[in-house]
C-alpha cells in the first residue's frame, strides 16, 4: 500500500545541513501494523509528513497503491489527504470553543459529507476511543489526554485506509495507551495499513514489526530481529 524508495530529505539547522532521512526504503502492507522507533530528531515525523503528502522529498519516491504522491494533483492530493489517510500527529491542533464531535467531524465536513451524518460516524469514533460522553466538552474542558483521543477520534473518521500515528499514545495512561494501540490493531486485521512512531515499548510490541530509525537510515529493530 505505502512504499518509500531511497527517500532523502534535507533541512537547514544553524548554517548546517542536516539530512532528516538519508535513503530511507520502506513497504507497508494492508493489514499491517509496522512500529517506528528512534531518538528524537532521528527523523520520524519527516517520514510520516512526506507519506500524509504534507511534505515532498529531496530526492527518492513516496507511492501509495503504486501512485506517487509528490506527483498528485492539487485535487488528487487533496482527496488523498482527506479520504485515504488518518494522520494523528503529535499535536492535537483542536479547533477551540467547538465542541468535541464537531472537532472530531472536520475532515469528514471539509470532504463535504453532510453535517448529519458527519456527526454520526464522528461520535462512533469518540465512542470508539472511550471519548463517547465527552462529545459536547470543547478542548477547554479537556484533559490533554482527552484532546489526544479526540484527535484520534478525527483521523480514523471517514474510514482511511492508510494510518499514520505520531506518538499517539505519549498524553494517554498506560490502560489507555494499551486501548488505543489494540485498536490500531484491529483496524489493521481489518485491512488497513498502520504506521506507528512511537517511544512506548509497550506500543511498539503491538506491531507486526518493529523498525528502528537513527541518523536517517533505518534499521530492524529488536522484535523483528528476535522473530526472524
Amino acid at each position: 500500500m505505502l512504499n518509500l524508495i531511497d527517500v532523502i530529505k534535507r533541512y537547514r539547522s544553524g548554517g548546517e545541513e542536516v539530512h532528516a532521512l538519508d535513503g530511507v526504503s520502506l513497504a507497508l502492507s494492508p493489514g499491517e501494523m509496522l512500529a517506528l522507533q528512534g531518538p528524537s530528531g532521528s527523523g520520524k515525523t519527516t517520514l510520516l509528513l512526506l507519506a500524509a503528502g504534507a511534505l515532498a522529498a529531496d530526492a527518492g519516491t513516496v507511492l501509495y497503491r503504486g501512485r506517487n504522491v509528490a506527483a498528485m494533483g492539487e485535487r488528487e492530493a487533496a482527496q488523498y489527504r482527506l479520504g485515504e489517510v488518518g494522520l494523528i500527529a503529535q499535536n492535537t491542533h483542536l479547533m477551540p470553543r467547538v465542541s468535541a464531535v464537531e472537532n472530531a467531524a472536520t475532515k469528514l465536513l471539509l470532504a463535504n459529507v453532510r453535517l448529519a451524518e458527519a456527526r454520526e460516524e464522528a461520535q462512533h469514533w469518540l465512542e470508539r476511543v472511550g471519548m463517547g460522553d465527552r462529545a459536547t466538552r470543547t478542548p477547554e474542558e479537556l484533559s490533554g489526554g482527552e484532546r489526544q483521543r479526540v484527535a484520534v477520534a478525527r483521523a480514523l473518521a471517514g474510514q482511511p485506509k492508510l494510518i499514520l500515528a505520531d506518538e499517539p499514545t505519549a498524553n494517554l495512561d498506560s490502560h489507555r495507551s494499551a486501548q488505543l494501540v489494540a485498536l490500531l490493531a484491529e483496524l489493521a486485521g481489518e485491512g488497513r495499513a498502520v504506521l506507528l512512531v512511537t517511544h512506548d515499548q509497550e506500543a511498539a510490541a503491538g506491531a507486526d514489526r518493529v523498525l528502528a530509525l537513527r541518523d536517517g537510515r533505518l534499521s530492524t529493530g529488536l522484535k523483528a530481529a528476535s522473530s526472524a
